[in-house]
């Protein structure tokens, strides 16, 4: 760690290696929304339904999660940097690939390739940015957090504008950026060290007989349902262009950016992890209802999808703490089995909600995404000992920290990275 100890750094002061993975994390998360202002466009010049165009989510998220699998298993064979460069790689191949697509099903295949490449990269970008930043583990969160929601805020912006040229321009654009990132990488992040034991392609499943941690990942799949049911199909009945798609779903991404950085450590430290938990959730679903009643009301529609940002920004980031903090396993395994569960909903979700639409109305998708996120509160609600418990080890080690412990900090990062801090 690039760290003077009990010297108080910024977390936006750090070295180039950090900036360049953290360029290339804003990309990757601009891949989440990119497409939602140009799925009417490729319905309507590849003639195919709602529900094959929400395939770009599921193929993406789907292979995502089953790659969540076998990307600790890969890390600590080659190490992090060539799985960060693997990633990458892929990323910028599939998005030009997709571009030059003509069909609905070219397309679905290589947002698949990307998922992939997304799947390397997420896994291993964390702990890079953890091992080579300054200002210690609480700092690269922050700077993390930061990456993700700036990600998700630009993405629908950038497919609004290059949308408005042809639907192929965001592929292209998320490429030549990619490719850029890419070139940083290989350039500035230097190789990091293996972890001590190498990871077996089943730890993320025997992991998830932890009950804390299947019940926070069945959770998590649930309110991905609904999260995702949202950014994949609530652009059809919106009836907007491609660039005022971009800008809803702009102001959306950038509340989630803000909420989740700012937000959520507030609402935590007010009312605690679990209580910030089950309140969110439960609003969250009463906003997806409110999309459900309201799906034929143009301004209600956009205003409750955009207040949804608020709902998701919270939750992504106390739901991962949540996760974190239950889990009797290192994190790397604990967070692969996490996004193995979660991005199985969240794939699922949009290709659902077409299939929905198109069998009864445009109303129940949101309706059943409302339940889902219930469902969700109800699942978690048997696992709150668990949760109640790792929130008081959590408090006790915070506490720690605060007197002035650096043994407490420096365990955190070297369990973020899974192996020793280097």
């Amino acid at each position: 760690m690039n760290q003077t100890p009990g010297a108080a750094q910024s977390p936006f002061r750090q070295p180039k290696a950090v900036w360049a993975v953290a360029f290339a994390c804003v990309i990757s998360f601009m891949g989440i929304g990119l497409v939602d202002p140009i799925l009417p466009a490729i319905s309507a010049d590849l003639d195919a339904s709602p529900s094959q165009v929400t395939l770009l989510f599921t193929s993406y998220l789907v292979v995502t999660a089953v790659a969540m699998l076998v990307t600790g298993w890969v890390s600590s064979r080659i190490g992090a940097k060539r799985t960060l460069v693997a990633g990458l790689v892929l990323i910028v191949v599939f998005s030009a690939l997709a571009g030059t697509s003509g069909s609905i099903g070219g397309i679905v295949g290589f947002r698949a390739g990307w998922g992939l490449g997304n799947a390397l990269f997420i896994a291993t970008s964390l702990a890079v940015i953890v091992a080579s930043a300054s200002g210690g583990f609480a700092g690269a969160i922050i700077l993390y957090e930061a990456a993700l929601g700036l990600g998700i805020a630009v993405g629908p912006l950038l497919g609004g504008a290059l949308g408005e040229i042809s639907w192929r321009g965001p592929f292209y654009g998320v490429a030549v950026l990619m490719a850029i990132a890419l070139a940083a990488t290989l350039v500035l992040v230097k190789p990091q060290p293996r972890p001590a034991a190498k990871t077996s392609l089943a730890d993320p499943l025997k992991a998830l007989r932890h009950r804390g941690l299947l019940i926070m990942s069945l959770t998590a799949l649930c309110y991905n349902w609904g999260f995702f049911t949202v950014l994949g199909y609530a652009p059809f009945p919106m009836h907007l262009e491609a660039m005022q798609l971009g800008l809803v779903f702009t102001c959306w991404g950038l509340l989630v950016a803000v909420f989740s950085v700012f937000g959520a450590p507030w609402l935590q430290r007010r009312f605690g992890l679990a209580r910030t938990l089950y309140g969110n959730l439960v609003l969250f679903a009463l906003d997806v209802l409110v999309i459900a009643i309201f799906t034929d009301s143009q301004t209600t529609l956009i205003l409750a999808v955009i207040v949804a940002g608020v709902f998701i920004g919270v939750n992504n980031t106390v739901t991962t703490q949540a996760v974190m903090m239950v889990a009797p396993v290192e994190r790397p395994i604990a967070s692969a089995a996490y996004g193995f569960v979660r991005f199985i909903g969240g794939g699922l979700a949009p290709y659902a909600a077409g299939r929905l639409a198109e069998h009864t109305n445009v109303h129940v998708p949101f309706a059943v995404g409302a339940a889902a996120i219930l469902a969700g509160v109800v699942i978690l609600r048997t696992g709150h000992h668990d949760l109640a418990r790792a929130e008081r080890r959590q408090a006790e080690t915070d506490g720690r920290a605060a007197d002035g412990d650096p043994g407490a900090e420096v365990a955190e990062a070297a369990e973020a990275g899974g192996g020793s801090p280097s």
